[in-house]
């Protein structure tokens, strides 16, 4: 399993959105992305379409107004 980091730190939807789904699209079933983002937009976005798509998630407030989304690949 391995792991990659995502850093959308400072940019607005729908920019985070799209750099997930193409980051997703390198990696294998099993692998993990962190997306790191400070965008409440964002924060909506990427988890919904996680959920659409059926990858496992979690999200963490690290900082006040900035979060990491922890995806894993599941398809």
């Amino acid at each position: 399993m391995a792991q990659m980091n995502l850093d959308c730190l400072g940019e607005a939807c729908p920019v985070p959105l799209i750099r997930t789904q193409k980051a997703l699209t390198d990696l294998a079933v099993g692998d993990v992305l962190v997306v790191e983002i400070d965008h409440s937009c964002a924060m909506k976005n990427i988890p919904e379409w996680c959920g659409k798509e059926g990858h496992n998630f979690e999200i963490e407030e690290v900082e006040d107004g900035q979060w990491e989304i922890v995806i894993e690949k599941t398809h």
